[in-house]
């Protein structure tokens, strides 16, 4: 029994063990000749030589069909049939040795199914019994952590095996939805209804909760965690269904629930010919490839076959790091190899380098994610966040225009409808510059996609508050009532690219985005599905707090998607086109003339009021705080001269 537990090597393990089915085998022959009433040691000396044949040879099977390389600490179903094969097998040899020593008077054939089913007892349920003492042995020395598998289907059963033969967790109970699956056990384990999940938490002491239902819906797995969210536990969620088939399931795999989760909604399948309408056999460049939004575009361009992909990034390193993961897709990917991968480091606001990228590169489709969109950091940098946002824009579509680019498509943001903040004011600039464009007929079909927060980005709240749960808390929040339109990258990548497909020019796509999230709410459930409480005036004795902080720079309490109350249907059902005014081209060209000199002469004032010309509904906070804006302040407020004197100038005129 102690063959695993001790430090032998696995030829000397392999060894004892074919002794001891040696010794089993001679047993069981001996028990069932006992049950027939027979005396073992009375037989004709010429049936143990037979024997001792038979026995070696069933030695040397068990050997050939593997169930020697089985380690007993972790048999399971597959060893199961090793053994019921190599013990059917050494039956026959072992009883066609007692009929060919024996006179066939003297022969009982009812000695086969007896030896069949001792030998079977013996040889498998001794193995079973050694696996069950070391697991014993080694939970008595490292105690797993108890836990509770939500799901008891084909993936749970894949679990609790992965589980059983691993030393971490220790499954303790199935909970199941299923009516039919109630009361019934599944590799030992009982199932139970998720009524009984209080009791369990509390009489096995867990603290964890595995789901194992990776066919369920976004909307189905919403609902479970909404039950699960109030109970004690730390929530957990196992690999998708492809890798629970792939057998890639493991205790690796289980990682915190998925963000898609949090949302409850299910990605609508994307229309094939909206897909593939401005991506395959076709030149496509993505500005601002190396962020959250740009790279993930690029891995759903890849798919769709493009004969070339650009990728354009003024992050280094992030650029690197897209193209090394590009290159890797592109051996899975039938005809990977014939799709070029460009990267060129730049930024989108030099003329030459876009004039020379699309027109060397003969590029069909532009998406245009490049922009600074970070409400705060624009803030401090307003002059820089106008160029890069405006103008940057306006010089990607000028050469995409100029050499006769089909599509180019602008990724905006819902903090561009009526913005309170410069990046938002930027970006809804940025829009009116390729409407106007539009107007004036261009043959490049211009079009922008606005929605709202992308989920797991960069600049995401979801990898916050999980960092600041995992670091004991505080949670921070900006304000009590702040909401947000919530989107997974995976999704709103996806919706760009058919949304452009269907651009006829001017158009502002705008993605349904569902109802707005209040991030309290999303912050209190991220708590609980980790397993704590919040700690608030209601619940001194909680563990995670949350704090607010105050709303930042430019932020709004609620965002819109909307400008006005115009808007259509398309031929997707999550994404809408809206109908707004908009400038002129001859209008935008006379307050973009003034907007590069302000932004030349380092004039911040002028700046803000321009954006609140050009951008109906913007309305600023009055106080400034980008630190140039002091500097500005100082030329014109000589009452000021004495504070700012201490103040070394940045720039010169």
């Amino acid at each position: 029994m102690n063959l695993y537990t001790i430090p032998l090597s696995r030829t000397v393990k392999q060894i004892l063990l074919m002794v001891a089915d040696s010794v089993m085998i001679v047993m069981a022959l001996a028990f069932s000749f006992a049950l027939l009433g027979k005396d073992f040691f009375a037989l004709d000396q010429l049936f143990y030589i037979y024997l001792s044949v038979a026995t070696a040879l069933s030695i040397l099977v068990f050997s050939r069909i593997g169930l020697y390389r089985a380690l007993v600490l972790y048999m399971g179903l597959q060893s199961g049939f090793l053994v019921l094969q190599g013990v059917t097998i050494a039956s026959c040899l072992l009883v066609a040795s007692y009929f060919f020593s024996q006179t066939p008077e003297a022969s009982d054939f009812s000695i086969l199914p007896i030896f069949w089913m001792i030998a079977l007892l013996f040889i498998g349920g001794s193995r079973f019994a050694a696996k069950v003492m070391l697991q014993s042995l080694i939970q008595n020395f490292r105690p797993k952590e108890p836990v509770i598998i939500y799901g008891a289907g084909s993936s749970g059963m894949q679990l609790v095996v992965a589980l059983q033969n691993g030393d971490q967790y220790l499954p303790v109970a199935f909970v199941d939805d299923s009516h039919r699956m109630l009361g019934s056990t599944v590799h030992g384990i009982r199932v139970y209804s998720p009524n009984s999940l209080y009791e369990l938490i509390e009489s096995y002491s867990v603290r964890q909760i595995l789901l194992a239902i990776p066919s369920a819906t976004h909307a189905e797995r919403k609902e479970i965690l909404n039950r699960l969210e109030h109970l004690p536990v730390h929530v957990k969620t196992v690999p998708d269904l492809f890798d629970m088939v792939s057998g890639k399931v493991g205790v690796d795999e289980i990682r915190d629930i998925d963000i898609e989760d949090l949302l409850g909604r299910d990605i609508v399948p994307p229309n094939p010919e909206l897909l593939g309408a401005c991506i395959t056999d076709q030149s496509v460049l993505v500005t601002g490839a190396g962020g959250s939004i740009g790279s993930e575009l690029c891995r759903q361009i890849v798919a769709i076959s493009p004969s070339r992909l650009i990728l354009l990034d003024s992050f280094e390193f992030g650029l690197y790091e897209l193209e090394a993961e590009l290159e890797e897709r592109l051996k899975t990917i039938e005809n990977g190899d014939k799709i070029e991968i460009v990267s060129l480091l730049g930024s989108v606001c030099s003329k030459a380098l876009m004039e020379n990228t699309i027109k060397g590169f003969a590029v069909d489709t532009v998406y245009h994610v490049a922009a600074y969109k970070q409400v705060p950091m624009v803030e401090k940098n307003i002059m820089e966040g106008a160029q890069n946002n405006i103008f940057g824009t306006l010089v990607s579509a000028q050469a995409a225009e100029k050499y006769g680019v089909k599509n180019f498509v602008l990724i905006s943001t819902d903090k561009a409808v009526r913005p309170t903040n410069f990046m938002g004011a930027t970006k809804r600039f940025a829009e009116q510059v390729l409407q106007a464009m539009a107007q004036r007929g261009s043959t490049t079909r211009f079009s922008m996609v606005r929605f709202g927060n992308v989920l797991g980005s960069s600049g995401s709240v979801v990898p916050l508050f999980r960092r600041q749960i995992s670091m004991g808390g505080p949670v921070t929040v900006t304000h009590p009532e702040v909401s947000r339109y919530f989107m997974t990258v995976q999704e709103a990548a996806q919706l760009v690219i058919q949304a452009g497909s269907m651009a006829k020019g001017g158009d502002v796509f705008v993605l349904d985005m569902h109802e707005p999230i209040r991030i309290i709410d999303l912050a209190k459930k991220m708590v609980h599905l980790m397993g704590y409480d919040v700690k608030d005036e209601n619940s001194y004795r909680g563990d995670i707090a949350i704090e607010y902080t105050g709303l930042r720079p430019g932020e709004k309490l609620y965002e819109e998607l909307l400008i006005g109350e115009s808007v259509t249907g398309t031929m997707h059902p999550k994404i809408m086109r809206a109908e707004e005014e908009t400038l002129s081209w001859d209008e935008l060209e006379v307050l973009l003339n003034r907007l590069r000199s302000a932004c030349k002469n380092i004039d911040l004032q002028e700046i803000r009021s321009l954006l609140m010309e050009a951008v109906d509904g913007f309305e600023p906070k009055e106080e400034a705080s980008d630190p140039l804006w002091v500097i500005h302040s100082a030329k014109e407020n000589k009452a000021a001269e004495h504070e700012t004197s201490k103040i070394t100038p940045l720039f010169k005129d």
